[in-house]
């Protein structure tokens, strides 16, 4: 049926209303089965980035040769976007407001990090790890002992450690301000639909995120050297205990003149970057953030490279049994979106940070707030914004992985006029 695959895909048209009026959705976890209730998105939702992200609903334009859209997707919100034009190949409920899990580290970093250097060293007080939810996602940090923070980065990315977010958000100056930062960032990156409570994402009443801010958060991150190494990390050493002497031997010290501590080795939970627990790994996959917790279900944003193009997708809560399912419906939508680059029409864009300079006088702030506005008027003025980011990798994933080569064009200039 040709002139349905040029049709966009709707499941429900929604009259435009003012930003972050949807309530959010707390799930009571993961359904069990395909046929269990659902919660329904809003009838209308947020529509920066164009006035089709705001429908509820899958949107696509399919033009001559796409591929149409797997046939597997449960999850309650997803996105698919070119990291450097910004275009939204195609989108599910992407501005829905749920529970965003560990995903929401990804702000974490992108806020935090530039403010730390990563040989700064900090013993951990016992009220440094003080106020974690219970059954929260730890690295293994002590109090007493002494950590870089370039160890407890790797803590946050690798194991999604909650202890390393206190500690970090303790050097930051507490929980309240790294709260505080992290919500004018968001506001920064034009991410509204996002509302932080806690900087590790523990389910917390209110906190709340998107699909769509989610991949504002992962883009604006990757811009980041430290970000990018950390997210595409497969594994590394952590340090433990202190290490004790042999009997009749003095206390071996480190390079710093610290105790000599012993080690283990931490794994990344991405299983698309390690192809553990049966998932397999994907191919040109370079990071970036899971999550998973009762009310958010599990999390996943994801960035992968081929053929020199680079797709952002992120994937939120599904309600399939199938084993892993956030990754594997992460991983056909990445597949869909190399196929159909090129064959379809954004449905929207992934506007730039407040303050970038992207070289045109549009702001796409404005995008689909005014609600007298079409969703093809909403989309031009978002494209007229030039909202792209150079993303590369030099000598494809494999290098990414081995020596962080992923780079990243630090300006967001107008690469290119993205397709209308």
């Amino acid at each position: 049926m040709p002139a349905l695959k040029k049709t966009a895909v709707t499941v429900a048209a929604a009259a435009l209303l003012p930003l972050l009026t949807a309530a959010p959705s707390w799930a009571d976890g993961k359904a069990d089965g395909p046929d269990a209730k659902q919660p329904q998105p809003p009838a209308s939702m947020s529509t920066v980035g164009g006035a089709t992200l705001g429908k509820a609903g899958t949107q696509v334009n399919l033009g001559s040769g796409a591929p149409v859209l797997p046939a597997k997707l449960s999850g309650r919100s997803w996105i698919v976007a070119d990291a450097e034009s910004g275009e939204v190949l195609a989108s599910h409920n992407s501005h829905w407001r749920l529970p965003p899990a560990s995903t929401l580290k990804m702000l974490f970093a992108d806020t935090v990090l530039p403010k730390l250097p990563k040989e700064k060293r900090h013993k951990v007080a016992p009220a440094d790890l003080e106020g974690m939810g219970s059954g929260s996602s730890l690295v293994g940090v002590k109090e007493d002992l002494t950590y870089s923070v370039h160890d407890l980065w790797l803590g946050v990315f690798l194991r999604s450690g909650n202890d390393a977010v206190h500690v970090l958000s303790a050097m930051n100056g507490g929980i309240p301000k790294t709260v505080r930062d992290m919500q004018a960032h968001a506001e920064e990156l034009q991410a509204l639909d996002t509302h932080v409570v806690s900087p590790d994402g523990y389910d917390e009443e209110g906190q709340v995120s998107s699909a769509y801010d989610l991949t504002l958060f992962a883009r604006s991150g990757l811009q980041k050297k430290d970000f990018r190494e950390y997210c595409a990390t497969q594994t590394a050493q952590f340090p433990g205990l202190v290490k004790e002497p042999e009997k009749g031997k003095k206390q071996e010290k480190d390079e710093n003149g610290d105790p000599k501590r012993e080690s283990f080795g931490i794994q990344n939970t991405n299983r698309l970057l390690t192809g553990a627990d049966g998932v397999a790994a994907y191919k040109g996959i370079a990071g970036v953030k899971n999550g998973s917790t009762t009310h958010a279900g599990t999390t996943f944003t994801g960035v992968a490279e081929r053929d020199g193009r680079v797709l952002l997708v992120t994937v939120m809560n599904p309600s399939s049994t199938e084993a892993h399912a956030v990754y594997e419906e992460s991983a056909r939508l990445l597949d869909w979106g190399f196929g159909a680059a090129g064959k379809v029409k954004p449905v929207g864009l992934l506007v730039p940070p407040k303050s970038a300079d992207t070289n045109a006088s549009a702001n796409p702030t404005s995008v689909g707030a005014d609600s007298s506005g079409t969703g093809d008027e909403a989309l031009t003025a978002a494209n007229s914004g030039g909202a792209g980011v150079a993303l590369g990798i030099t000598g494809g994933a494999l290098a990414v992985l081995a020596g962080g080569g992923y780079l990243v064009n630090r300006r967001w200039p107008l690469r290119r006029r993205p397709r209308v």
